[in-house]
């Protein structure tokens, strides 16, 4: 009896001694990296948001009057000072967009800078030459400078309900 006790004690040693290293499944998730944004006005998200030459695509198609709502980034060149009830935008190639908040329900800090994405309303505003004609009279331009005002003036203007600005 004491061999079969002795045999059993060392199959078991020789079992429990065994290498079963098992491999281990590793999997990695891709993780989008996070950007840190201050929320102003209605909470938005920056996911399918237009770029800038995207949008001025979409402000091409547009005639005085008509409006659209999209999403879109941008880079700000100038916040109202007094405010930071308007901002204006580089849209690239030399245009601008000038935005201004819905209702007025949310201005943005005074030194914003840097890139946004908003979310509401794109229009083109027109402003006739007589009325243009009129501004530079009132700002003192001379009458050849005056005459030389032949056309009206395309304006790209955007009424947010929602801004993030990158921090």
């Amino acid at each position: 009896m004491k061999k079969i006790i002795l045999l059993f004690a060392i199959s078991l040693v020789a079992f429990a001694c065994k290498d079963d290293s098992k491999t281990a499944e590793v999997t990695v998730e891709e993780t989008k990296q996070e950007i840190a944004y201050a929320s102003f006005g209605k909470e938005i998200n920056d996911t399918d948001a237009l770029t800038s030459a995207d949008m001025m695509e979409q402000y091409k198609t547009l005639k005085a009057g008509d409006t659209i709502t999209s999403k879109v980034k941008g880079k700000i060149i100038e916040v109202c000072s007094k405010k930071g009830c308007w901002m204006t935008l580089d849209m690239g190639d030399e245009n601008q967009v000038m935005v201004k908040f819905k209702d007025y329900g949310f201005f943005m800090p005074l030194n914003a800078e840097g890139d946004v994405v908003m979310t509401g309303k794109a229009f083109v505003s027109e402003t006739p030459v007589e009325e243009l004609r009129h501004y530079a009279e009132d700002a003192g331009k001379t009458a050849e400078e005056i005459a030389m005002i032949t056309d009206p003036k395309f304006e790209y203007g955007f009424e947010a309900d929602g801004v993030l600005l990158k921090q």
